[in-house]
């Protein structure tokens, strides 16, 4: 076997695995010299040749020419009669440079030397889809599922490379099945070893951002910034836009006529709830916006702690904060504030002792209306000594039914 036919399929070789030819140059010789150093210890005193468009392969070892009988490395140093054979006028201290074959170092060397390229192929493939990869984070992708696990589905892009999405990267409604075609954002890329591993999310904010700057022309084109994005996947989700061309409504050119520019998003994302809305640096009227759409009276924000009161008509409360919390926790990570709701009534309303009814035993109502209290405040405003006097109630009956209807007024 000579050095040609060890090597013959390079050129295939390379255009398979798509390398540059100065690439598959170094990693040949590489994986060559560390089998040379293997074998003989050291790899300084060799020139190698490698032309992978032809499938040439050239070794030459390089060695001092010294007298018979003091040659100590057989590698570095030649006997005189033994360089003689090569060229019949040599002298000691001359340098011979000699051609090596492969089929003459052994089959487990070139076994050893083709499983090392091979390694060492792999490893470069490795290192150029991860660099590939790790740009792309943050950017959408789209593949083709290969097979769904419990925990996983694998997805195979257009260059057969795996992607991993996870079953707590999916949004809850999500269904996928072999052959279905999936558009996820690349979440992280990360070694496991020497081998890329790529993780999709379809739950990640920014795969919504990605969304809009696909389906929206205005985001597309910078005309439209989206500056926040929160999300509950498949429940609900804010986001905050922003124009910089005052002849542009960002909200209206995101969400388009009766919804038509969102509508696709919302279907991708499982028909997850979006609230699009107009970021603006005034904190007061930005809370206000997030929690829309509860109308809000009035905000106090301590910036020290990070916490904004929110002051609303108690028919506005419920609005803001949402079927299971998610309107007011979407806010609060949309604004950075943690938001406190409380029912703002003026000084002069009151509330009929009839709403209390679900917390207020009926005959403890009507002991209290028999004495001319009607209201909450009407209540409040007698002392304990006075409705226990007037009503005839335990006294920890009167503490548990001022505590009630002063609740109401506090919150």
């Amino acid at each position: 076997m000579e050095n040609q036919a060890i090597i013959e399929s390079f050129s295939d070789f390379k255009e398979e695995k798509n390398i540059d030819r100065v690439t598959l140059m170094a990693i040949i010789e590489e994986a060559l010299r560390s089998q040379l150093v293997k074998k003989f210890g050291s790899d300084d005193n060799y020139d190698i040749i490698v032309n992978p468009d032809k499938g040439d392969l050239e070794i030459w070892r390089n060695r001092i020419i010294v007298a018979d009988g003091e040659a100590e490395d057989d590698n570095l140093e030649i006997e005189l009669s033994e360089a003689l054979k090569i060229e019949p006028d040599f002298e000691v201290g001359e340098e011979v440079s000699e051609e090596l074959k492969l089929i003459d170092q052994g089959r487990r060397f070139v076994l050893a030397f083709k499983q090392n390229l091979m390694q060492k192929v792999q490893e470069h493939d490795n290192g150029v889809i991860y660099k590939k990869y790790k740009d792309l984070e943050g950017e959408i992708l789209t593949g083709e599922v290969h097979h769904v696990r419990p925990r996983a589905v694998i997805i195979y892009d257009d260059e057969q490379n795996e992607l991993i999405l996870p079953k707590d990267q999916q949004i809850p409604r999500d269904y996928f099945r072999k052959g279905d075609t999936i558009r996820a954002v690349v979440r992280s890329v990360d070694l496991r070893g020497t081998k890329p591993v790529i993780t999709l999310s379809r739950t990640d904010p920014r795969f919504l951002e990605k969304l809009f700057e696909q389906e929206i022309p205005e985001v597309f084109d910078g005309l439209i910034i989206v500056k926040n994005v929160v999300r509950e996947p498949g429940e609900k989700a804010k986001v905050a836009v922003e124009s910089y061309d005052d002849r542009i409504d960002p909200v209206g050119a995101c969400v388009g006529m009766k919804g038509s520019r969102i509508h696709g998003i919302v279907r991708e994302l499982g028909n997850e709830n979006i609230d699009v809305i107009n970021y603006t640096t005034n904190e007061n009227l930005y809370i206000t916006r997030a929690l829309s759409p509860a109308k809000i009276t009035s905000i106090n924000i301590d910036h020290d702690n990070g916490r904004a009161e929110v002051f609303l008509k108690p028919e506005e409360v419920s609005k803001a904060i949402g079927k299971r919390g998610l309107n007011i926790k979407l806010a609060g990570r949309l604004t950075g504030y943690e938001i406190d709701v409380y029912r703002d009534i003026d000084e002069e309303e009151d509330v009929e002792l009839t709403e209390f009814t679900d917390e207020i035993e009926d005959w403890v109502i009507k002991a209290l209306k028999d004495i001319g209290c009607d209201t909450a405040r009407s209540v409040l405003e007698l002392s304990v000594d006075d409705l226990v006097s007037r009503t005839d109630l335990e006294e920890e009956t009167i503490l548990n039914v001022r505590e009630i209807l002063r609740a109401e007024f506090e919150e």
